[in-house]
């Protein structure tokens, strides 16, 4: 036997490609910590989004993101070998939606297939391809210099402002700024 017929099969990975979009994006680096690469995680982590870089491990540099907003868990149904996410709201400010159902704190949902997560002026366009892998999972980042809901021709909805209105750019410093959730 050769050694190409003793090596170990290799089995696809579950990859959740998400492209991403807000529009002050170019002025204000609100994407600068993620890196739009594919990465490979363990398909035990619950993977949180949101402005702390000490407990999400996608952060957003823009004060106006919750300290977590999001997070995607993967899970397996039951009898099923397919991976399935799952997206969770963990902002006490901010409602998610997913496509058009709105997600509350501590809600959450199934992702589908292909959809749309919004928050603010945030756009998220989430799309799944499956494989084979029970230890890992990827995630893969790209930027969209258009908003993802004139160019997927998703129906309009205005952006849930955490207090007031949004500005273009919305923080001073290139670091996060902590704030207390019941701060406005």
């Amino acid at each position: 036997m050769t050694s190409f017929e003793d090596a170990d099969t290799e089995e696809t990975v579950t990859c959740l490609q998400m492209t991403v979009y807000h529009p002050g994006h170019l002025q204000c680096g609100i994407f600068q910590s993620i890196s739009f690469n594919r990465e490979k995680l363990p398909s035990s982590e619950v993977v949180k989004f949101g402005r702390n870089s000490n407990i999400c491990h996608y952060t957003f540099q823009d004060k106006q993101v919750s300290r977590v907003q999001f997070s995607l868990q993967l899970f397996k149904k039951f009898n099923s070998s397919v991976l399935s996410f799952e997206i969770k709201n963990m902002s006490k400010k901010t409602n998610l939606i997913v496509d058009s159902r709105e997600l509350g704190y501590l809600n959450k949902m199934d992702l589908p297939y292909r959809c749309m997560v919004r928050f603010g002026e945030y756009q998220f366009l989430m799309e799944k391809e499956d494989g084979e892998s029970l230890e890992f999972f990827e995630t893969q980042f790209i930027l969209s210099p258009r908003s993802l809901l004139q160019e997927n021709n998703w129906p309009p909805h205005r952006p849930i402002p955490e207090y007031g209105t949004y500005s273009l750019c919305s923080f001073q410093s290139s670091s996060p700024t902590e704030m207390d959730e019941n701060e406005s």
